[in-house]
């Protein structure tokens, strides 16, 4: 985590798109702590009703959705915008008066952009090529975007992936044709508590007693918390230069570690089902390719953009890695596996008191 006296945040307006989802969720709560700066607003733009409902009221501290007498959306620190960004239109209407954004929004299951491939184009590409026209065509004075990408988009091989590739590199190109705003990107593994990840899988089928579902007994993953997500998002909005993207430096841990830490003492039965469709068995953060455009930056690897508008020489470091990042070279035993789930206080089921977001605004 960054200790620099810099806040990047103060008196900023902050659009998170798919700011409901669980990264955008902690950001916006980091946001409104205080801790980088106060912002001026926060603004969360998403296509569900009914999670921007539940977040307010969390965000409110109302215990009953008829708490909320009056709907004082605009007039408050945190504000609520229904939209779509494969919606061009919504894109425009969202970025006014906007300082950063932050670009969380995603089709992220890999098994079901397998299956609707079209839809994660949608999202992932279109969204993404969207906020970039939008910000080109209409001049808008933002001043940096910040595209969350994943470890599938490095030599992918399934579609959400490939998806996260593009986007990737639409939002590095916008730098060359948006001059006026600073495009950075993050690409991280395996959040911990978000959903649809491994972790609240097994603390599911546990809590529903079995059996938990393994795919393949030594497929491995780069694991992180939410929170390390977030300050990979903060690190690229305070240090980043145009066409970087910032990866984090974080262990990875083998499945079956993973299932035996969480399973613990309790009688429950292990099951292999086979790789799934798009699965790769290890999964890398930087290729071979990328690495030497890559160097270290305290806790991040910073990965160099390759066009050359946007890398000067004396903007070039020397790589300190010499071979891939990928997850099988940075593999936890078991007993360190544990010791990681219980830091980060995963080895008991969240509860959903635990997601709410208790802030002053």
């Amino acid at each position: 985590m960054s200790t620099s006296n810099i806040k990047p945040l103060e008196g900023k307006v902050i659009l998170v798109t798919g700011g409901t989802g669980s990264m955008g969720k902690t950001f916006v709560r980091r946001a409104l702590s205080g801790r980088h700066g106060n912002p001026k607003k926060v603004i969360v733009m998403s296509r569900d009703e009914g999670k921007q409902h539940y977040m307010r009221q969390d965000y409110l501290n109302n215990k009953n959705s008829t708490d909320e007498v009056i709907y004082k959306n605009f007039q408050r620190a945190l504000e609520f915008q229904i939209g779509d960004v494969r919606r061009f239109e919504d894109v425009c209407g969202a970025l006014h008066g906007v300082d950063i954004v932050v670009n969380a929004a995603a089709l992220k299951q890999v098994p079901v952009c397998e299956y609707y491939p079209e839809q994660a184009v949608l999202t992932n590409c279109i969204g993404v090529a969207n906020i970039v026209r939008a910000l080109r065509d209409f001049k808008f004075p933002v001043e940096t975007v910040v595209g969350v990408s994943t470890d599938k988009a490095c030599k992918p091989v399934n579609v959400m992936g490939m998806t996260k590739a593009i986007q990737e590199r639409i939002f590095i190109s916008g730098n060359v044709y948006v001059p006026q705003t600073r495009f950075v990107c993050v690409r991280y593994g395996n959040v911990l508590a978000s959903r649809g990840s491994v972790v609240p899988l097994f603390h599911d089928q546990i809590k529903n007693g079995g059996p938990v579902t393994i795919t393949v007994p030594n497929m491995t993953r780069f694991l992180l918390s939410l929170e390390q997500a977030v300050d990979t998002v903060l690190a690229a909005i305070e240090h980043g230069r145009r066409g970087e993207l910032f990866v984090p430096r974080v262990p990875s841990a083998n499945i079956m570690n993973i299932a035996k830490a969480l399973i613990g003492d309790r009688d429950i039965e292990l099951k292999i089902t086979g790789i799934r469709p798009g699965e790769k068995l290890h999964e890398i953060l930087l290729s071979d390719e990328e690495v030497p455009r890559s160097f270290r930056h305290g806790e991040y690897y910073v990965m160099q953009p390759m066009l050359p508008e946007l890398c000067s020489p004396d903007q070039f470091k020397a790589s300190d890695l010499i071979a891939e990042y990928s997850s099988r070279d940075y593999v936890l035993n078991e007993k360190d596996t544990y010791k990681l789930l219980e830091d980060f206080n995963m080895l008991v089921p969240m509860d959903e008191s635990q997601e709410k977001i208790e802030l002053v605004g």
